[in-house]
């Protein structure tokens, strides 16, 4: 009995750390929260400022090491014909320009962590690397972005510059071409996964 006993007794301490190392690499994961987040597309034309907010966003971000802030993997998608202008004729332009019969999806897919430097309170700052998926192109960017940890909750914000025709789209134009759009825009984001 004690032999029985002797031989369990590391089996069920085993068992008790894979126990306790499956349910903290599952805590791991936060995804994102559609409601708490969102992204701005900011642009210029010849007539004036403009930009258009995603109002359909999913995602998830995976840590090896939560306190230290060490990502993973974090890829984020959205819906390209959620971007919304409050402009019908403005949205349709640009759903066309993002040729959203083909290609459904915007996405960013992480590649690489470059720096992590620890600011204090949970917070950090981040340089990285990854795919940014636009209208069927695919471009390899730089993405730095402030990242806040409290509890269950992240927050991830920045912003990036780009240009439109990097990712093979022409400019949108209205009114029979009298109105141009400007080539760069820029991408605001704070994004929440819980």
């Amino acid at each position: 009995m004690n032999l029985i006993k002797k031989i369990n007794e590391p089996i069920l301490t085993i068992l008790a750390f894979l126990a306790i190392s499956v349910n903290l690499t599952q805590a791991q994961e936060f995804k994102l929260n559609n409601p708490e987040s969102s992204l701005k597309v900011l642009g210029t034309s010849s007539l004036h400022d403009w930009h258009v907010t995603a109002e359909q966003q999913s995602g998830k971000i995976n840590f090896s090491d939560i306190e230290a802030g060490r990502i993973e993997s974090l890829s984020v998608s959205i819906v390209a014909e959620s971007l919304k202008s409050g402009k019908s004729s403005m949205d349709k332009n640009t759903y066309k320009a993002l040729k959203t019969d083909d290609h459904k999806n915007i996405s960013f897919q992480l590649t690489e962590v470059k720096e992590v430097v620890a600011k204090g309170s949970g917070t950090f700052s981040v340089k990285t690397m990854g795919n940014l998926t636009i209208a069927g192109t695919k471009k390899s960017i730089s993405l730095d972005f402030d990242m806040n940890v409290v509890g269950s909750k992240i927050k991830i914000s920045g912003d990036k510059k780009i240009k439109m025709t990097d990712f093979n789209i022409d400019p949108p134009k209205a009114l029979f071409g009298t109105i141009t759009t400007g080539d760069d825009i820029t991408i605001e984001f704070s994004t929440v996964l819980k």
